[in-house]
């Protein structure tokens, strides 16, 4: 094995204690360090050993790091960090707006283009996977229908949502597929299936003291953009039973694509998920795309990056041969 690829973490909450993990299980990686804006002495990282910086340290470390893994969230950390952090560093984000993702992608691509980086944006499961799998369904089947399903899962935006919402104290939302919807699009038919049709909205959630259940529950199933527009199911629960049945981040989903290569022939094609922990199994996918960042970048393909533009075989650990050999 050749030397291990150093790799340093901005930001360090779920996705970045996710990615700390992570480099522990891949034995051709190194964490350099961890780079935080909460005064460093305050973090606590799973090993006594790994260095923990300001922020404000990442331009003085220029050399030491192969690759940059971004944590920060995609609503305000990743639009600023992203095109300031490809100037300096090749760099991997889990940028998940999708409706902004081209204007992102073009604020990162010009200063990675401009300082010969490689910066791979929006890797994950949705966008990532995902992705790549409504991609391939596509192209292998070009006569045919794309279905995303999402969940059963914690959806963290709606749980956030609903706890901003007068008199509440505490809550989740999980994000829950029709089985009905499901079956028929196993089936092949090809339905046209509504948003509403497709998924349901269970809330669990804790009222303030005083608080009118009746209004709270009001304003969560009228939210325009979250829930106005599914069957949502609100229940009230103690703060006891969130954090004892409430407290992990599982999630998942599937990703179908049915398709006729003749008349006769219906072909399903299905990629599923089901994850014990959201943030954790993200951040597997970031640390893999670091390994294939810093191959293109020793490549010379500089600029920014989607997962549509990385081979498989560079994710792996594995040499090409080895590949060869045990895998195709």
């Amino acid at each position: 094995m050749g030397q291990s690829i150093r790799i340093a973490i901005a930001g360090y909450g779920n996705l970045g204690r996710g990615v700390e993990a992570a480099i522990a299980k891949n034995p051709d990686m190194q964490l350099t360090g961890i780079y935080t804006r909460r005064p460093p002495s305050q973090l606590q990282p799973r090993l006594e050993a790994t260095s923990v910086y300001s922020m404000e340290a990442l331009s003085g470390h220029a050399g030491k790091i192969d690759v940059l893994i971004l944590c920060g969230g995609s609503k305000e950390d990743l639009p600023q960090q992203g095109p300031e952090l490809a100037a300096l560093f090749n760099t991997v984000d889990s940028f998940d707006t999708h409706a902004r993702i081209p204007e992102y992608f073009a604020s990162v691509n010009g200063p990675a283009l401009a300082n010969r980086k490689t910066a791979l944006i929006s890797a994950g499961w949705d966008p990532g996977m995902f992705s790549i799998n409504r991609v391939y369904g596509e192209a292998l089947l070009p006569d045919g229908a794309t279905y995303t399903f999402w969940g059963k899962g914690l959806s963290q935006g709606h749980s956030d949502a609903i706890r901003r919402i007068p008199g509440v104290a505490g809550g989740v939302q999980y994000t829950v597929p029709v089985q009905d919807a499901l079956e028929e699009v196993r089936q092949g038919s090809r339905p046209t299936l509504t948003t509403r049709q497709k998924h349901t909205r269970d809330c669990f959630v804790v009222l303030e003291p005083g608080a009118d259940p009746e209004a709270v529950k009001n304003a969560i199933v009228t939210m325009p953009h979250y829930f106005d527009e599914y069957d949502t199911t609100v229940s009230f629960i103690t703060e006891e039973a969130l954090r004892r049945e409430h407290n992990a981040m599982p999630h998942g989903g599937l990703v179908i694509r049915t398709g006729n290569t003749t008349e006769e022939n219906t072909q399903v094609v299905e990629y599923s998920l089901k994850l014990g922990s959201n943030p954790e199994f993200t951040s597997s996918i970031l640390v893999a795309y670091a390994r294939a960042v810093h191959r293109m970048h020793q490549a010379g393909q500089y600029g920014a990056k989607t997962v549509f533009d990385v081979a498989p075989g560079l994710l792996s650990a594995k040499s090409p041969e080895q590949l060869r050999a045990e895998d195709l």
